[in-house]
């Protein structure tokens, strides 16, 4: 009988959602990858297709335009097109950004963005590293200075920003008081359309993820409505962003484990049909041994994600758990990626084969949502 990785989460009605989400990720997303990797982007209407069939913001409550459901049909996003190898649409921080206004925005600023961004009418972006400060956001230098009682005046600049090139609406850390660290910090709502000073600097030239745009934004003599500082409070942004942080690194490990499934999956399909030496690859101890260490790594690692998807379903996701999803999910999926690469020899070196891509894809879930060191630190502090 075949090893199969279930989810302990899942049930009809989310396959169901699943079974359609893979028609439209096969049917319209795949066919344009190549294009997408070459030009760096994949473009804004295939962002406005995934919201007209609803799969944008698919766990924000339907009073807010959202799909009704819950981190189990956001999972189901990330794991088919992670499986696929297709990183174009980073889903993940569009569905963060709509989760600062959710759970922190007012009932105007709820009303104003979130159906929109369900829509794909804007493409969310959030812009929090600096050239000058990636884990540690108590340094950041963007600065918004408070003028009367309607605008603030945002300069600054940001780097690595996941869906920079595309945004419509870029969640903004800045500091609103320098003079204090955390309690200075504040997040501020900036529509691109048509905003003087607001600026996209290159396309970054990345070693993996190449379709999914990532970008400098530039900010300078911004003016922002006083309306759109998240929640309506200056110094609330830092505790913003650490409280949505365990829905944003169990996403980084659900996406990780699907990798390392779609790749192993990948593998065994090549070795099976793979000759050497007058037999199938397949038919090797050494390549039989493999795929057994992976696959009992992945099923090991489908038993931990799931109770966490389980415990976060339930309220009860802490951060030191997150974190561990998060550690332990990027740390392996760049150790089995590796060895299955191996497995399929040169070909494993070019691009045009999946398992290549994920190879340079994978390096970055250690770096991103917070440095595996940070990662580290966060579970220690909670022993």
């Amino acid at each position: 009988m075949p090893v199969e990785f279930k989810r302990s989460w899942s049930s009809e009605e989310v396959e169901s959602f699943r079974d359609n989400w893979v028609r439209f990720v096969e049917g319209e997303m795949a066919p344009g990858d190549v294009a997408a990797r070459t030009r760096g982007h994949v473009g804004h209407e295939l962002w406005r297709r995934a919201g007209e069939l609803g799969f944008l913001c698919v766990d924000i409550p339907e009073e807010w335009g959202g799909g009704g459901g819950n981190f189990r049909h956001e999972a189901v996003l990330h794991e088919e097109m992670a499986r696929r190898a297709l990183s174009g649409m980073s889903i993940g921080v569009h569905s963060i950004a709509a989760h600062y206004l959710l759970n922190h925005g007012t009932d105007d600023q709820k009303r104003r963005f979130l159906p929109r961004l369900a829509k794909g009418e804007l493409v969310g972006a959030i812009a929090m590293t600096e050239p000058g400060a990636g884990s540690d956001l108590q340094a950041i230098r963007t600065r918004a200075e408070r003028r009367g009682n309607r605008e603030y005046v945002l300069n600054g600049s940001k780097t690595f920003i996941s869906n920079g090139y595309l945004a419509g609406l870029v969640v903004v850390v800045c500091k609103t008081d320098p003079a204090e660290r955390a309690r200075g910090i504040s997040l501020l709502l900036v529509e691109t359309k048509d905003c003087p000073g607001f600026r996209v600097g290159r396309l970054l030239d990345k070693i993996g993820r190449k379709a999914q745009d990532t970008a400098e934004l530039f900010f300078d003599d911004v003016c922002v409505p006083a309306d759109n500082l998240l929640g309506g409070v200056e110094g609330q942004g830092f505790f913003q962003l650490m409280d949505d942080l365990p829905y944003e690194r169990l996403m980084i490990g659900v996406g990780a484990l699907a990798a390392m499934e779609g790749a192993y999956q990948a593998t065994l399909d090549y070795v099976r049909q793979r000759q050497a030496f007058g037999r199938a690859i397949a038919d090797f101890q050494n390549t039989r041994f493999k795929l057994a260490e992976v696959a009992t790594q992945i099923m090991a690692g489908r038993a931990f994600i799931d109770r966490c998807v389980e415990e976060l379903l339930a309220g009860r996701l802490d951060a030191a758990t997150a974190a561990m999803a998060k550690l332990w999910a990027s740390e392996a999926e760049g150790r089995v990626i590796d060895e299955l690469l191996q497995l399929h020899g040169g070909y494993g070196y070019m691009n045009e084969f999946m398992i290549a891509r994920m190879y340079a894809d994978a390096r970055i879930a250690r770096i991103y949502g917070g440095s595996n060191e940070i990662m580290k630190e966060v579970i220690a502090r909670a022993l």
